[in-house]
């Protein structure tokens, strides 16, 4: 599903359960009867292009010849892998977002950066603990080592394991994340969002408008001096679902100018739920994976469910949201696994074991090839 411009029209209707004393949790909050889980891009925006470009991120360009004989062209993060034997890191800062529901849609307040877990550890120190930040983990696909490294970076490994194979020094790592100070948002309007059942698992939920919250983040990207091209911002919520005339989005990223001088972000969010939509940080590894392979939302593919380069969207309807376990700091994450660039059309052989993604959890290209 093509997701850039809108999430879709989805009719979210709200009921309220009965107010009896059986089912007064129920009662308290409203239920999304038709959720749906889903992840978003906002189009680019030019308009917002930095005025100052002093730093800029490691890119490289490259083409495919797809099934369709359309040559595509893209842009990713770090180095050209089957020309170097270079290890990219990218500076990465994180900006905790709290949101707050006074007591006519909610009376609750969300908040990533103070909240602690049943490990012990806040959301945000949680998420730096995970393999998305810690290379503590050996990924091993189908009996082949891609190395001890970070969950995004085993990904492009394996997205070009015909070169990297040999190129043992191939990397694109993200940085140790900075934490900047926290920002909250007041929601005062139901309808901008309002505290729900999770649809997908136990507990309560946030939602919020996705424009509303984007235009949130643009001012805060323009008056945070740090935030430059040459870095990723993360914008982090917990317990959050966006919304765009419907429910529910966990993440979604894009880009303020066109590469290669583009500020890039993304923003996911972090729900304790087992077994829930988003769950600790599945949507986060979705929208690094698709930052890292279509950092500007204008690597056009020749498929009907992606017009972009969006690695992480056609999985996420599978199994667990298309999450895969991993233990790691005794905690056990789940991360989405991504297709390669085989499922767009590309010669498969290309990745390890000449696989559609990076699970083996794809048998198809994408529809139109």
């Amino acid at each position: 599903m093509n997701k850039r411009f809108a999430v879709g029209v989805i009719s979210a209707s709200l009921a309220l359960a009965s107010a009896s004393v059986a089912f007064a949790q129920e009662a308290k909050y409203p239920e999304i009867l038709d959720a749906k889980p889903m992840f978003a891009v906002l189009p680019n925006h030019p308009e917002l292009a930095p005025k100052s470009n002093p730093t800029t991120l490691v890119q490289w360009n490259g083409t495919f010849t797809d099934i369709t004989k359309k040559t595509i062209t893209f842009t990713m993060i770090g180095t050209d892998p089957t020309s170097t034997n270079t290890s990219t890191t990218v500076p990465v800062y994180i900006i905790p977002v709290k949101m707050k529901y006074p007591k006519a849609n909610g009376n609750a307040t969300f908040d990533p950066k103070n909240h602690v877990l049943a490990n012990g550890k806040t959301v945000i120190n949680n998420i730096i603990a995970s393999p998305l930040f810690d290379a503590g983990l050996d990924f091993t696909q189908g009996g082949t080592d891609l190395g001890t490294t970070q969950y995004e970076d085993a990904f492009q490994r394996g997205n070009f394991w015909s070169t990297v194979a040999s190129n043992s020094g191939y990397h694109v790592l993200l940085g140790n994340p900075v934490v900047l100070p926290e920002k909250t948002i007041t929601v005062s309007s139901s309808t901008l969002g309002t505290v729900i059942s999770n649809p997908f698992g136990s507990g309560i939920v946030g939602t919020y408008d996705i424009n509303s919250f984007d235009t949130q983040l643009q001012t805060w990207i323009t008056a945070q001096k740090k935030i430059t091209p040459g870095v990723l911002p993360i914008f982090i919520t917990y317990d959050i679902f966006l919304t765009s005339g419907g429910c529910c989005i966990g993440g979604y990223h894009s880009a303020n100018g066109a590469q290669p001088s583009g500020q890039t972000y993304s923003v996911s969010t972090y729900v304790d739920s087992p077994g829930s939509f988003s769950q600790d940080v599945s949507a986060l590894s979705h929208e690094l994976g698709e930052w890292m392979d279509d950092p500007f939302v204008d690597n056009h593919v020749d498929c009907r469910d992606n017009s972009i380069l969006e690695v992480g969207d056609p999985l996420e309807g599978t199994a667990n949201y298309g999450g895969y376990p991993y233990t790691l700091n005794g905690f056990t994450y789940n991360l989405q696994s991504l297709v390669f660039l085989g499922y767009f059309g590309a010669p498969p052989s290309t990745s390890v074991h000449s696989w559609l993604a990076f699970q083996n959890d794809e048998a198809h290209v994408c529809p139109g090839q």
